[in-house]
């Protein structure tokens, strides 16, 4: 008898230890300085607005209740930045009968030991258990879909196995939005579905489980990157409704009739009005499906190269049919391992076709792999570490009230964390007004985006930029965690580099930033608001932002997830929402030669470029997402940042005085680099000058993407409002006016000189004197009547050739062909479309 009670003690003492989830015992001392109420509570337990968690009371009332305490922005609000709210469920099984509302700035987060169930009851009505835009009386949501940020759902299980239709989570966002760690449990064989998102323009979401149901995800978004998701027995694990582009990496399908169902029309029957446009699936296992992915694809199907699909790295286990038809046929056999699939058009010797079939798997460098997948690493939740080890930053000094120089408190405690510990920045907006240099192996961590601000006359030299946060020292090696922080600056700071970063991993993957962002102007206490830095009437002096957001150097190497670097276009906190004019210099700079991992990273409205790799070598990314500054072209990409040559700053100095729509942001920009490879990338411009006549004519900026003297491989490339798609070493790799929205290139490539291929029977040789020969040949074949780019690759031809190795030949799966280089030719080029 002895024995049974001391096992019964052991298991309650265990139950205990499980359950003590820091995040639910620390004093929470979250703040909103410029929140007019100073009395907000920033942090609220549900169990405090009476919810019980015992799977029998009604939950509902209580859990909306401690979400919208305090006057916070739902219904008529669009956005604010001083009412967030950080929810927090201890563990138990909340029965919830309609939807739990999420206002706009909420994190819901549940313990991550012991994680709480969210039980839809048999009764439930609406449209999910979470609804995170809300659907207002004749169909008006709460929330502009492209201007949902700032969310975040993770630690629940989502039980719908009473509620027959019912869905887990409505999720209409944008960027800095993310889930993370969930289990939708459904019925096997229900109608139930877990998450349904209708539009947006996002975004990420990993570590998802579904089990049973009729459909996993019914998915629609500009773009999104995926990650990590495990589908059980789900009839149909994905639905994509419409999209421009998306990345889904490391998928585990398990069961079902259909992976993915890619074939939603707008016009039913008519496979012509195709509106999903590319998808991208990486790295992924099919097992014990009947159609792995489910396409409309055709030779007559549309709007251009709609439906649009590339398959890397993807096994089709005990999997009949990898990718099929609507009427059944298999267009790919399945259980096989697919190292390399596309769709698309292809124009070989003279003839426009579309192809379904095999290509050359890429060389991906090892230092980017964990295996035979590319490395991945999910989120730090910090659920092994205990309260005692977390660090407050207000319990060591910091106010966080947007008044104090916080700037020698943090650094002290960055001084004072060890090992074990867990720098945890209480939710506050925290004045830094010098460099603060961040130690190799520090922790940190935010609540609910608390604000680093970055203030004072030492970011104001533009011609001696001095970092805010300073990561490492140049040479570091070792860890660094960065999560859920936003960087803000006050005032025009035209010598700011919001972060520089320094360190290279000690083992793949453990240097990283997760939900980190840049928020520039259009907040309280920026300065840079609408009242001063209004659209066209802004002066660059008054509305300056950083230099620039990122840069990482030469011996830096990091894992970046979900970061969002951002200038803003519109106004967040004054009434009226109005568009402003907000000046940042530069986005992100990569520099690095260690590896780099980036998932469903963005970079926005900043002048130069949006994204840069000057010298980089070994970069993985899934999704960049860019958009071109509204304001541009007046002024121009070269106003009002000069050009610094420290930096590798294009010039534009190939800009006709003529083309005004030339000098225009980079939304990529690689140079000098090698090894850089990209599933996927949104790349827009909408505007000129805030206005939008060019969209139509998709000619709102000349050039867009640039690859100078670089070994790059781009997929999944989608452009909207630019003339030319890809231009590399000057020359502009054009493609016809699309026949819709965006324009899709499945694949981009650029590599170093080929010699020793033997060319296939069939393969069409083209020879050229002179890069320009060359040049012209290719833009006559690429102004073909009705030609839509599928891909370009892209090969060079150095200017060391020897006369005896002038004749190169390039060789792909879709078309082949040689090049007569010459040593005064310089760089040759090749698109394959």
């Amino acid at each position: 008898m002895r024995s049974v009670w001391i096992s019964v003690w052991l298991l309650a003492l265990a139950a205990v230890t499980q359950a003590d989830y820091w995040l639910g015992t620390v004093n929470h001392q979250g703040s909103s300085p410029f929140n007019p109420d100073q009395s907000y509570e920033v942090f609220r337990n549900v169990r405090d607005f009476g919810a019980k968690g015992d799977g029998i009371a009604d939950d509902t009332a209580a859990i909306n209740a401690a979400i919208a305490a305090g006057t916070r922005c739902g219904l008529g609000c669009d956005s604010s930045t001083t009412t967030p709210g950080l929810v927090y469920f201890p563990p138990g099984t909340y029965v919830v009968s309609s939807p739990l509302l999420q206002y706009y700035y909420t994190f819901m987060v549940g313990d991550a030991n012991d994680i709480p169930v969210l039980k839809a009851a048999p009764s439930f009505s609406g449209i999910a258990v979470i609804d995170a835009d809300v659907y207002a009386p004749g169909g008006v949501n709460w929330f502009t879909n492209q201007n949902n940020f700032f969310r975040q759902i993770k630690n629940f299980r989502i039980d719908l196995t009473s509620a027959p239709s019912s869905t887990g989570i409505h999720w209409q966002v944008s960027q800095a939005t993310n889930l993370q760690n969930i289990f939708f449990d459904m019925t096997p064989g229900g109608a139930q579905q877990g998450i349904f998102m209708e539009n947006g323009s996002g975004g990420f979401l990993a570590n998802l489980t579904f089990t049973g149901g009729k459909i996993g995800m019914v998915v629609g978004n500009q773009q999104f990157t995926m990650r990590d998701l495990v589908f059980n027995n789900c009839d149909t694990a994905v639905k994509q409704i419409w999209n421009w582009g998306f990345v889904y990496k490391g998928l585990r399908i398990n069961g079902g009739s259909v992976g993915i169902d890619m074939t939603s029309l707008s016009s039913p029957g008519n496979p012509g009005s195709q509106l999903v446009s590319s998808i991208i699936i990486l790295d992924s296992i099919m097992n014990n499906v009947g159609t792995g992915i489910l396409t409309a694809f055709s030779a007559t199907s549309g709007p251009g190269v709609s439906g649009s699909l590339r398959v890397d790295n993807v096994n089709f286990s005990n999997t009949p049919v990898a990718v099929g038809s609507p009427s059944g046929s298999a267009i790919l056999v399945g259980n096989q391992l697919v190292d390399a699939w596309a769709q698309g058009s292809v124009y070989s010797q003279g003839v426009l076709s579309r192809v379904q079939g095999f290509l050359k798997p890429l060389n991906k460098s090892v230092e980017l792999l964990s295996g035979t997948a590319f490395l991945e690493r999910n989120k730090p939740l910090y659920a092994d570490v205990t309260a005692n080890n977390i660090l407050s930053s207000k319990s060591y000094g910091a106010k966080g009230d947007g008044v104090t120089d916080d700037t020698a408190a943090i650094q002290a405690l960055f001084n004072l964390a060890g090992p074990s510990n867990v720098v945890f920045f209480d939710h506050g907006v925290y004045l830094v007004t010098d460099t603060i240099d961040v130690p190799a192996g520090t922790r940190m961590t935010g609540e609910i985006f608390p604000i680093i601000m970055a203030s004072g006359p030492k970011f104001t030299n533009i011609q001696s930029p001095i970092p805010v946060f300073r990561v490492g020292q140049v040479g570091d090696v070792g860890i660094l965690e960065m999560s859920d922080l936003i960087f803000e600056a006050s005032g025009p700071l035209p010598g700011a580099i919001l972060i520089e970063w320094n360190i290279k991993a000690s083992s793949p993957g453990v240097a990283g930033l997760w939900d980190v962002h840049a928020r520039i102007g259009g907040t309280a206490g920026s300065q840079l608001q609408q009242d001063k830095c209004s659209k066209g009437a802004s002066d660059p002096a008054t509305c300056s932002g950083p230099f620039m957001l990122f840069h990482s150097t030469k011996t830096s190497g990091f894992y970046m997830e979900n970061c969002w670097w951002w200038t803003s276009d519109h106004e967040l906190d004054m009434a009226g929402h109005n568009q402003i004019s907000v000046f940042t210099g530069r986005g992100m700079l990569v520099e690095s030669q260690e590896p780099v991992w980036l998932y469903g990273t963005a970079s926005e409205h900043n002048q130069f470029y949006n994204y840069q790799f000057s010298g980089a070598a070994n970069v993985f990314a899934a999704m960049f997402q860019v958009e071109t500054p509204y304001y541009q072209g007046t002024p121009n990409a070269l106003v009002p940042f000069p050009v610094n040559s420290q930096y590798n700053d294009p010039t534009f100095s190939d800009c006709s005085p003529s083309d005004l729509a030339c000098a225009r942001t980079w939304g990529l920009r690689i140079v000098n680099s090698k090894n850089i490879i990209a599933y996927g990338a949104g790349l827009y411009s909408f505007y000129d000058n805030y206005t939008q006549s060019c969209y139509a004519t998709q000619s709102c900026q000349t050039h867009i993407v640039s690859i100078e003297s670089s070994s790059v491989t781009l997929m999944g490339v989608n452009t909207i409002g630019t003339k030319n798609m890809i231009t590399v070493d000057g020359v502009p790799q054009r493609r016809p006016k699309p026949s819709h929205g965006t324009t899709t290139l499945m694949e981009a490539t650029g590599v170093s000189p080929v010699t020793g291929l033997h060319l296939p029977s069939g393969t069409r040789p083209f020879q050229a004197t002179s890069a320009e020969a060359l040049v012209k040949l290719l833009l006559g074949v690429l102004d073909s009547p009705g030609l839509q780019l599928q891909a370009i690759v892209v090969s060079a031809c150095s200017s060391e050739v020897h006369s005896n190795k002038a004749r190169q030949s390039f060789q792909t799966n879709k078309v082949s062909f040689a090049v007569d280089c010459r040593p005064s030719s310089g760089l040759h080029s090749h698109p394959q479309a």
